[in-house]
């Protein structure tokens, strides 16, 4: 890897200890390039292929990584980083995105981090339990046969602690070994329970990486509805367990029980009409438990999912220890990790079983009854090095500069944007995915199955697509009381949701200002508008419609909103008409980013369920240094194409609230 900058980060957008690791490898000559390196020569934007379709682009856009790899790590930052801000200072890590203390709890970001924790560790785990499953079905005898030996031998000469040390060190150092000691299978083709072969839950084995086997048409798209659906069904279970659904069991007779619509399918005070059937008053005033009980709760929830994503944090950056990608190190952490387990090998040689077990007993006699020392001990290091707790953290220790996946995408983003070929959006899947199975090579697998055996689980048998055709939604259902009433409903809210969209029109006209921001927020879904990116991207401020856009040519980059419509490549703020900009803001000044929901996420719940053809679309909040630079972009269907622009073209250290 050569040390060649291709550009340096503009003067003063740096603050105090300056730039962090990602905006120095970002701008590091590769030997090997990509795309969007190869791009770099030329000083003008280039466009990689912004909404065209995938197959558009033949070669891989950054070097050492697919382009479906690629798309997948932007995919999930887009869903995982909702809100930033620029700090001073560069943190210990020396990487952006660090989670500041007073980060704010919401609903979407709890959910955001239940889902990466579930595409992240969950999946992993389930990896890791069938191949520990494989290995104890002896269905591939000879390599169980060597496990067994090397364990039974390592029980035999008092060994087994150095040698599991060993085999750690040599699945660190040496990546080949992981193949060869655990080859890889399709996780939802192996059974936990007997280590053979299974037919994937959803029928078919359409993709490698997740759980069901559900068919997927870009990479880590199965797992992601995986996860999605799973917290939707935690969430259907906690709302039926709330308003007391099948309370003290149901008789089979009772009338009317199966015509009465769902109640958690219905958005409304269910639990406190529970309270208010069984004679209790569900008011603040006479219960005293209610809001204390509450806070808890949301206490409980924002602290349980800091700590979730600290797990998680720390599971993403052992596995980008452990397998790099371009441009951060490719030997130094996995040397790093062998120089702690390298000791810990030595001295496991040198200690007797015996003394093990003494050291280990006495160390948790120690954690329990010495906290007077413990204390003490910790008052005096706080006042002779102040800040040694952060220090030890495994982050900023043995961690440190490895990234997470969000802190390795904006790392990629960034080399785009040094290269002036910013990185085009993932493709997504808008349509239906057609249930074929995934390339399989059978002979490569060796679960301990015949070829023949594998075909079977992992194609769509006949029966299937008779069942799906028949539960296919152009069926006609039975017509019931319920979906009757239902109906009306919906049909009563769609009405009123129109209905404040016309209020909301007279009043934007009349200067609300809160009635501006709502116009334009829903419109029909699947529509597509221009302009797109990478340069001009269509957006609505104070309710005017109109284009942000990027003006590259200056120094540093200027951030402008026109009413005028600009021709395909014109980025310059000198061609807009005169009285058509409505502000303009230098990159370098943006200090936050706030990621805003086009309708507030009650009011998403209510036009999902109303209005199936329509779309909310969000927004964007920018702030700058100066009280007045604070800017609301609305209607905005490309706001994530725009904020991975903005967090990366310039050299801001992020944090991430």
């Amino acid at each position: 890897m050569s040390t060649t900058n291709k550009q340096t980060i503009t003067s003063g957008s740096v603050h105090g200890a300056g730039p962090t690791d990602s905006h120095v490898l970002a701008q590091v000559e590769q030997d090997e390039k990509g795309l969007s390196q190869k791009a770099g020569d030329t000083p003008e934007i280039t466009n990689l292929g912004w909404d065209e379709s995938p197959d558009f682009i033949e070669d891989s856009l950054v070097a050492g990584l697919s382009n479906e790899d690629l798309w997948m790590l932007i995919r999930r930052f887009d869903k995982q980083v909702y809100r930033v801000q620029a700090v001073p200072d560069a943190p210990v890590q020396r990487l952006d995105l660090t989670r500041k203390d007073d980060d704010e709890f919401s609903p979407d970001k709890l959910r955001a981090t239940l889902e990466r924790f579930y595409t992240t560790i969950i999946v992993g785990l389930t990896n890791c339990i069938k191949h520990i499953a494989r290995l104890r079905s002896w269905k591939e005898p000879r390599r169980t046969a060597a496990f067994c030996t090397v364990y039974l031998l390592s029980w035999l000469l008092d060994l087994l602690v150095p040698t599991m040390l060993f085999a750690l060190i040599a699945l660190v150092a040496y990546p080949p070994c992981r193949s060869l000691m655990f080859p890889p299978a399709p996780i939802a083709l192996v059974n936990k329970d007997t280590g053979g072969v299974q037919k994937p839950k959803a029928g078919i084995l359409g993709s490698p990486d997740s759980i069901t086997g559900a068919p997927e048409k870009f990479k880590g798209e199965a797992a992601e509805q995986e996860a999605s659906n799973l917290v939707a069904s935690v969430a259907s279970v906690a709302v039926g367990s709330a308003v007391g659904k099948h309370d003290q069991g149901v008789p089979d007779d009772a009338p009317l029980e199966d015509d009465v619509p769902d109640a958690m399918e219905i958005v409304s005070n269910t639990a406190d009409a529970q309270t208010t059937a069984h004679g209790k008053v569900p008011t603040d005033s006479h219960d005293k438990t209610r809001q204390p009980m509450k806070q808890s709760v949301m206490d409980a929830a924002n602290v349980s999912m800091k700590v979730i994503g600290d797990i998680t944090d720390t599971y993403e950056k052992l596995g980008n220890a452990l397998s790099p990608t371009t441009p951060f190190p490719q030997l130094t952490p996995r040397l790093r990790l062998v120089a702690v387990l390298g000791p810990a090998l030595l001295a496991s040689t040198l200690t007797s079983c015996y003394v093990f077990m003494k050291l280990s007993t006495l160390l948790i006699g120690l954690a329990f009854f010495g906290d007077p020392v413990t204390r003490r001990g910790i008052i005096y290091m706080n006042r002779r090095f102040p800040g040694w707790q952060t220090l030890i953290e495994l982050q900023n220790s043995l961690l440190k500069g490895i990234p997470t996946n969000a802190q390795l995408a904006l790392t990629l983003l960034r080399i785009g944007e040094a290269n002036a070929s910013p990185l085009p959006p993932p493709p997504t899947s808008q349509d239906k995915v057609p249930s074929r199975p995934a390339s399989l090579h059978e002979e490569e697998l060796t679960i301990g199955a015949t070829d023949e055996e594998i075909k079977q689980a992992a194609l769509v048998k006949p029966d299937d697509h008779i069942q799906e055709a028949q539960d296919s939604p152009e069926k006609g259902h039975k017509r019931t009381l319920g979906s009757s009433i239902l109906g009306f409903f919906r049909g009563t809210t769609a009405s009123g949701v129109e209905s404040k969209r016309g209020v909301d029109r007279l009043r934007a006209a009349i200067g609300s200002h809160r009635a501006k921001n709502r116009v334009g927020v829903l419109r029909d879904r699947g529509k597509r508008i221009a302009p797109n990116g990478p340069v001009a991207f269509d957006a609505r401020c104070k309710g005017k419609r109109g284009t942000v856009i990027i003006d590259s040519t200056k120094e540093p980059p200027l951030l402008y909103f026109t009413t005028d419509t600009p021709r395909k490549g014109d980025a310059q703020l000198e061609d807009r008409k005169a009285g058509s900009v409505l502000f303009t803001m230098p990159v370098t000044d943006i200090q936050e980013m706030r990621k805003l929901g086009g309708m507030g996420w009650k009011g998403k719940l209510v036009v999902g369920w109303a209005l199936g053809g329509k779309e909310v679309v969000d927004g964007l909040l920018i702030t700058g240094k100066k009280p007045e630079q604070s800017y609301q972009l609305t209607a905005m269907g490309t706001r994530n194409q725009l904020f991975n622009r903005l967090i990366a073209i310039d050299g801001q250290v992020w944090a991430s609230c």
